[in-house]
């Protein structure tokens, strides 16, 4: 348990609308249903409450923000600081003009893609593939199915450490594969997608497509984070972890998935230690296999239980449990 700080915020800030929560558990809001507390939570009521939070929080307490937690690692040890959720207040989506449709940055990306197809909107239905939302598919280019967010993207807007609202085109994102190169302290709370005109019946059917694909191929029924590693260039990530004889693996309470070996999955209590630690048992072994090194995908956030490592240094444990199911 951290330090509960929100009197405090409450005090330096008497016009904060949005609602402050000390310890608050942040398993309860990730996929993968692991992790310690949130020193502080915070959600705020809207884009003008962001603002005036960030510009009066003291420059020395660490801030997160996180979405629907599809594609986080919350560590055992929680979060110092505060972490940031975007809710009620970022959840507007609406078709505009032509063939542009405005979201909020929590706006789950299945939704964008349904709403496009409301209004005869094509080009966004591969975002049915997508467990996310908005924010995380601005920060992380997320793409499925041969397009990316930098296809469809207008602009987007943000929010800076010092309550500065920004507004970025397509070329400022400074997109690549699976990052932009906005500043990290930015954060994202609105985005303009544009396709082309397209008849409702047939994105419809496009997006049954996707979905049908992530049933067979992927674990969504599972506590998982979705991929767990970026596709090194001119390789797949499943394949070689597949190949390093990964499928099935397991470190405590963690799994690869049998499915889809680029998933990791909580399928007996697992704790945060034993997701991430399975992550890099199987960095370790594909590197070892093929002399390539996996990235991250997955964001991990926190602090580990007291005494514990992480990172690269859990594959190096010697008290590693792995066993293939």
């Amino acid at each position: 348990m951290f330090e509960d700080i929100t009197g405090a915020l409450r005090t330096a800030m008497p016009e904060l609308r949005g609602r402050l929560a000390a310890n608050a558990s942040l398993a309860d809001v990730t996929w993968f249903r692991v992790g310690g507390p949130a020193q502080v939570l915070f959600m705020p009521a809207d884009e003008a409450d962001l603002a005036y939070f960030r510009k009066m929080l003291p420059k020395d307490v660490p801030v997160n923000v996180i979405g629907l937690g599809s594609n986080l690692l919350v560590r055992d040890g929680g979060v110092a600081g505060v972490v940031i959720r975007l809710g009620r207040g970022f959840n507007e989506i609406k078709a505009e003009d032509g063939t542009r449709l405005r979201a909020g940055t929590a706006v789950p990306d299945v939704k964008v893609a349904r709403a496009a197809a409301e209004a005869g909107i094509r080009g966004l239905a591969f975002y049915r593939g997508i467990p996310g939302s908005v924010g995380g598919a601005l920060r992380m280019n997320a793409g499925a199915h041969g397009r990316e967010t930098k296809d469809c993207l207008v602009s987007a807007r943000a929010v800076d450490p010092e309550g500065n609202v920004h507004v970025l085109s397509l070329a400022d994102m400074g997109f690549t594969y699976r990052h932009a190169s906005v500043p990290e302290t930015w954060i994202f709370t609105e985005a303009t997608f544009e396709g082309v005109p397209g008849d409702p019946a047939e994105i419809v059917k496009e997006m049954e497509e996707v979905a049908d694909y992530r049933e067979k191929n992927q674990p969504i029924k599972e506590r998982t984070g979705g991929s767990t590693f970026k596709n090194p260039t001119g390789h797949s990530a499943w394949k070689l972890v597949d190949q390093a004889g990964c499928r099935g693996l397991r470190v405590g309470g963690a799994k690869v998935s049998e499915m889809h070996c680029n998933f990791l999955i909580n399928d007996r209590q697992a704790t945060g230690e034993d997701v991430e630690k399975l992550g890099e048992t199987v960095r370790a072994r594909v590197k070892a296999q093929s002399g390539i090194v996996l990235n991250w995908e997955i964001i991990r956030l926190g602090l580990p239980k007291p005494g514990r490592p992480i990172g690269e240094a859990l594959a190096e444990s010697t008290d590693i449990r792995a066993e293939s199911s």
